[in-house]
């Protein structure tokens, strides 16, 4: 049987992931991904070695994840982070993730940002599901923290919220402008305004969770707000990666944009 044709025959990038799966000259950092168990779902590949093993499939040479554990259950915390990156050094980096109801544990994971310093890129926040709009009191001793240190912190947006819509980071990227924001989901929905705020807040990133699927989006983000301003993310293990980077070769985009988002916006984000 004849393979398939390439959906950008023109494209040497697109022809060598369609034949192998994946691209030696094209890393890929995903900078948004979880790990663990979820309720009500089922994850085939959730746990640090199985997540390893779909990440070969792809080219994925490191992924930046959030537990779900640490960001649900402050019984358990950023332990369960830490101890999957130490497992894989090589392949998982951890966001500290804060859960805003709880100031006390929140304190003590930011007491002891330090002792893992082989394992955090930075902060992570889930206003939507947490409650608690970004710019609100619960979230300030994390954003100084982050300001101070000058951290990576990605956050859930959501077009429409009224925790982590545009207007809500518009407060935090203006008042706290040493962090960089990492925008996950773009404000899914409201792509304008991610254009809007990205090239009105120059210590913001959109990240392109959600974006595979919609046509003409990613192309859009590109002319708004520059391929050097996007991040690839999947919600790893919430979507395949495989998903999101077939939507990244069948845009109509340069693969000069393609290589940033891959792969060079992250390696100087992260500085490796």
């Amino acid at each position: 049987m004849n393979s398939p044709t390439p959906i950008r025959p023109e494209s040497d990038l697109a022809a060598e992931f369609w034949e192998k799966g994946r691209s030696e000259s094209c890393p890929i950092y995903d900078m948004h991904g979880h790990m663990g168990e979820w309720h009500s779902i089922y994850f085939p590949r959730c746990e640090p070695a199985q997540m390893v093993r779909s990440m070969d499939t792809a080219g994925v040479k490191l992924l930046c994840f959030s537990h779900h554990a640490s960001l649900n259950s402050p019984d358990i915390g950023n332990r369960v982070a830490v101890e999957a990156v130490r497992a894989f050094p090589d392949r998982f980096r951890a966001y500290l993730s804060v859960n805003p109801h709880y100031p006390e544990e929140l304190a003590r994971d930011l007491a002891g940002y330090d002792s893992a310093g082989d394992v955090y890129v930075g902060l992570k926040f889930l206003p939507d599901y947490h409650r608690v709009r970004l710019s609100d009191e619960p979230y300030r001793r994390a954003l100084e923290f982050a300001n101070e240190r000058k951290l990576l912190v990605l956050t859930h947006t959501w077009g429409g919220s009224n925790y982590d819509g545009p207007d809500e980071v518009r407060r935090i990227a203006g008042t706290f402008q040493n962090a960089v924001f990492l925008l996950g989901h773009c404000f899914n929905s409201q792509w304008d305004e991610a254009v809007a705020v990205a090239l009105e807040h120059p210590n913001t990133y959109l990240e392109l969770t959600s974006v595979p699927g919609r046509r003409g989006v990613l192309e859009l983000l590109c002319e708004g707000a520059g391929s050097d301003r996007l991040l690839f993310g999947t919600d790893l293990p919430w979507f395949d990666e495989h998903q999101g980077i077939g939507s990244l070769l069948s845009a109509d985009i340069t693969e000069d944009d393609i290589h940033n988002i891959c792969h060079r916006n992250a390696e100087k984000l992260l500085a490796v």
